[in-house]
């Protein structure tokens, strides 16, 4: 069988890996780098740019460059318009795929046709299909869709004698995951996951960049924001800001030229404490306690069960993200894992297994992330099987007609946590015909 690489495919990086003579390689792209930029550049002479390229020509070429695509998976009718062409989330995400199955051919010196690839623990159906549907376009046959802690729990835990509940906090660039597991002699059992599709990395960018302009606004009378070349400059100014005060205690963001005034051209030129970057998301990081509660309390664990919080994702290296896991939980995290890569080299592993390279009896047992269940009288949703059940599984439960000899029903099934029908996702209808006749509500 021929490999079968992993793939992270993230909302601001991605990253590919394999497993080769039963241990996992990262690969490193033509540029050196070991992620890949989730960016997509359109030149106005038809090339397309991906990855390191594309971010570099974004700051001059900002309405044709596209970022944070993720975010839009399973979105219906969500189109992006490069000059007279529309493209769908998983065409834009396809691109990303085809370098990064590209990059594994490079490295291998032999085709790909195969990948195991991530998705948050808390998409949706809508949004795994249009994974799968990216991978597809790319011409990758999608062995697996696994979830992004799953596979990191895998990075970290194969081949471990001991019994661990292990909590991994996943706080990525445009998404955040709380997912709990029970790992004993190579069986991974979720016990319950949570998370939040809108927070990540991007949101803390975006409070700096508020700030900015605000501040800059107030300066000069100028909102930065309605020019898309100095926003630009901002969010990548901002981004750098963010990883530097994870390492120091202040910053300085200097922005030559970023805009024309009546008196002549203006300059940026602040500085960003650590203490005030704190200030402007705190919120955010509040956002991430909420997961984490449900995710604990649906695993039926408390703060004293859990023997290890591995961090993954970038923004998990935020220090106030790192003091919120650890108060909350009373345990340093666990740093021998390395966030950017984890989650490829999971992916990487369960492709291992599933093309023979990787020799351990592995057994991965994940949960449902939604609830699941059809609609009934009313408008009402009703669950026939909870999120976080382990699966595969069966539920059934008998339902009865709404009217006399009623002869045929439509079933609408759907996902989420709301009580109506209207406001949870629908994946799919059917109708059932032939019932024989009999008065209502009779099973």
């Amino acid at each position: 069988m021929s490999k079968v690489i992993g793939i992270d495919l993230g909302t601001t990086n991605s990253c590919v890996a394999v497993v080769e003579g039963g241990e996992v390689t990262v690969i490193t792209n033509p540029e050196g780098g070991r992620t890949t930029p989730s960016v997509v550049g359109f030149k106005k002479n038809g090339e397309r740019l991906i990855g390191q390229l594309a971010r570099r020509q974004a700051v001059s070429n900002p309405d044709r460059t596209v970022e944070f695509i993720k975010r839009h998976m399973g979105e219906s009718g969500y189109k992006v318009n490069i000059g007279d062409k529309s493209y769908t989330p998983p065409e834009i995400s396809a691109m990303i795929l085809q370098k990064l199955k590209a990059d594994a051919e490079s490295f291998l010196g032999e085709a790909v046709t195969q990948a195991v690839i991530t998705v948050p623990a808390y998409f949706n159906d809508g949004q795994r299909q249009a994974t799968k549907d990216a991978g597809k376009i790319a011409g990758l046959d999608v062995l697996r869709i696994i979830n992004e802690p799953t596979a990191a729990a895998l990075a970290y835990g194969l081949n471990k004698d001991s019994d661990e509940k292990v909590l991994v906090f996943d706080l990525g660039g445009g998404t955040f995951d709380v997912t709990i597991l029970e790992l004993s002699d190579n069986v991974f059992e979720v016990l319950s996951t949570s998370g939040d599709t809108k927070l990540g990395g991007y949101d803390f960018d975006r409070a700096v960049f508020d700030w900015l302009v605000e501040d800059f606004k107030k300066e000069n009378d100028i909102d930065l924001s309605k020019d898309l070349m100095a926003s630009q400059r901002l969010m990548e100014a901002a981004e750098k800001a963010k990883i530097e005060l994870s390492n120091m205690q202040e910053t300085s963001i200097n922005l030559p030229f970023i805009a024309v005034g009546e008196d002549g051209p203006k300059n940026l030129d602040v500085s960003l404490t650590r203490a005030k970057f704190d200030a402007l998301t705190a919120d955010l990081v509040a956002r991430t306690t909420g997961p984490v509660e449900q995710a604990m309390k649906d695993a039926n664990v408390t703060a004293k069960d859990i023997d290890k919080v591995i961090l993954v994702g970038g923004s998990s290296r935020i220090p106030a993200v790192q003091a919120a896991i650890k108060k909350f939980v009373d345990k340093e995290p666990s740093k021998n894992i390395n966030p950017d890569e984890c989650v490829a080299s999971g992916a990487a592993i369960q492709g291992g297994v599933l093309a023979g390279e990787v020799k351990t009896d592995l057994t991965l047992l994940d949960v449902t992330s939604l609830s699941l269940g059809i609609e009934t009288a009313g408008g009402v949703f009703t669950v026939l099987i909870p999120r976080n059940t382990t699966i595969p599984c069966t539920e059934s439960q008998e339902f009865s007609t709404a009217v006399d000899n009623q002869s045929s029903v439509e079933v609408h099934v759907l996902q989420g946590e709301r009580k109506m029908a209207a406001d949870n996702m629908s994946l799919g209808k059917f109708t059932l015909t032939d019932i024989p006749p009999a008065p209502r509500r009779v099973p």
